[in-house]
C-alpha cells in the first residue's frame, strides 16, 4: 500500500470481504483514506464532481437569494477535504489532501459549469504539509481584473482572494454578524480582532453610534478602511494587539455598549489546548469590564480541538473572575453553508456566545 501515490483512489473492503466504496488513499497522511463514494465502482470524474457540486449548490440557494456563501464545505457535501467559497462570479477553491489535490483539473472543468469569471486556489493550509503537498495561492482561470467583493448587510466588502487569509473571507460567522448587528443601533461598539471590519461595519451600518475596531494586521486594517470609505460608513480602525488593546482600555475605564471578540484559532493543535483554551477565559476578563451594565458582549472560537462545553465554561469563569453576572442569549455555531457531517462531530469548529451583562 505505501507504494501507492498519495492521493491514489483505491476500494476499500472490510475484514469480512465487504465493500466500503470508493476512497483517497494517502499512505504518507494521519488521515490514510477518506471515502468518496459508498459506489466501488464510482468513476471520479468531473460529471461525478459536478453531481456533488450541483446538489452542494441546490442545498445553499434554499437559505441564500444571493450567490455569496460557502458552496462546498468538505465531507458534509461528499467532497472530502475540499472548501470552496463563492463569490458570485468568483470562486476560492482549498483542496486539503492530496487525493483532492489531484482531481483539480477535473474540479475545474465541474465548475465550468458556474460560469465563474475566476477561479483562484487559496492551498495554503498548514494541513497541507501532512498530506506531502506544497502550498500554494494561485489564479487557476479566468481574470481578477476586478476584485470578488461580498454583499451582505447592505455593505459591499472587497474580498482578497489572492493575499487575505484563508479563502477570502468568513462566511461562517454571517447570521452571528446578523444577530450582533441588530444590537447595535445607537450603540457604542467595540470589535476587537476586527480583520477586514465584517463585525464593525455591519454595526456601523445598522446605526451604531461609534464603532472602535480592533486589529494587529495593517493590510487587513487597510482593506477594512477602503470598505468604509466605499460604504460611507464611519469606524475607528486601530492598530494593535487585541489583548494589549483591551488592557489599555480597561485602565482608562472606557465602556461600551456592545463588545465583539471574534479570534483566531487560541488552540491549533492538542499539544497547544492546556495553555490556549485559557486564552478564551483571559479574553472574557479583560472584555467583560469593558461591556455597559445591560450591554452585550458577543466572543467565539474556532479552535476546532476546544469543544463547546469547554469553552463556554471558559468564557463562564472569565466573566465571573471580572466580578460580573449576565445571561446567554445565544449559543450558535457556523451558518447552514457549513454543514456538520453527523460522524465527524469536530468539524463543528465554531463556536459562539451573545451574552447580556448586569
Amino acid at each position: 500500500m505505501r507504494r501507492l501515490p498519495p492521493g491514489e483512489l483505491v476500494r476499500l473492503t472490510d475484514a469480512r470481504g465487504g465493500s466500503l466504496g470508493t476512497w483517497m488513499f494517502n499512505p504518507r497522511s494521519l488521515i490514510a483514506a477518506r471515502r468518496l463514494s459508498r459506489d466501488p465502482d464510482a468513476r471520479i470524474d468531473a460529471a461525478f464532481l459536478g453531481r456533488r457540486l450541483a446538489a452542494a449548490a441546490a442545498l445553499r440557494e434554499r437559505f441564500f437569494d444571493t450567490p455569496y456563501f460557502r458552496l462546498v464545505h468538505a465531507e458534509a457535501d461528499g467532497l472530502p477535504s475540499l472548501v470552496i467559497d463563492r463569490y458570485a462570479d468568483v470562486l476560492a477553491v482549498q483542496a486539503n489532501s492530496a487525493g483532492i489535490d489531484r482531481l483539480l483539473p477535473e474540479l475545474t472543468d465541474a465548475l465550468a459549469a458556474l460560469a465563474p469569471r475566476a477561479l483562484v486556489a487559496r492551498n495554503d493550509a498548514d494541513v497541507r504539509q501532512h498530506e506531502g503537498l506544497e502550498k500554494e495561492v494561485r489564479l487557476v482561470a479566468g481574470r481578477l481584473d476586478e476584485p470578488a467583493h461580498v454583499e451582505e448587510g447592505g455593505v459591499t466588502f472587497r474580498v482578497d482572494l489572492l493575499g487575505g487569509q484563508k479563502t477570502g473571507w468568513f462566511f461562517d460567522q454571517r447570521f452571528n454578524r446578523d444577530a450582533v448587528a441588530a444590537l447595535t443601533h445607537g450603540a457604542r461598539v467595540l470589535d476587537c480582532y476586527t480583520h477586514t471590519g465584517a463585525f464593525a461595519l455591519r454595526c456601523a451600518r445598522a446605526g451604531a453610534a461609534l464603532v472602535t475596531a480592533i486589529d494587529r494586521s495593517e493590510p487587513a486594517l487597510a482593506l477594512a478602511a477602503a470598505t468604509a470609505r466605499a460604504n460611507g460608513l464611519d469606524v475607528d480602525f486601530v492598530r494593535e494587539e487585541a489583548f494589549t488593546a483591551l488592557e489599555r482600555l480597561g485602565a482608562a475605564r472606557e465602556s461600551f455598549d456592545v463588545v465583539v471578540c471574534d479570534p483566531p484559532a487560541f488552540v491549533k493543535a492538542k499539544k497547544d489546548f492546556s495553555a490556549g483554551v485559557r486564552g478564551y477565559s483571559k479574553l472574557a476578563r479583560l472584555a467583560t469590564p469593558l461591556v455597559a451594565r445591560g450591554g452585550f458582549l458577543f466572543i467565539a472560537s474556532c479552535s476546532h480541538h476546544v469543544g463547546t462545553e469547554e469553552f463556554s465554561r471558559q468564557v463562564a469563569w472569565g466573566i465571573s473572575r471580572a466580578g460580573r453576572e449576565g445571561r446567554i442569549l445565544r449559543s450558535s455555531g457556523a451558518g447552514p453553508d457549513h454543514p456538520v457531517h453527523p460522524l465527524l462531530p469536530e468539524s463543528a469548529y465554531l463556536k459562539a456566545l451573545l451574552l447580556q451583562l448586569d
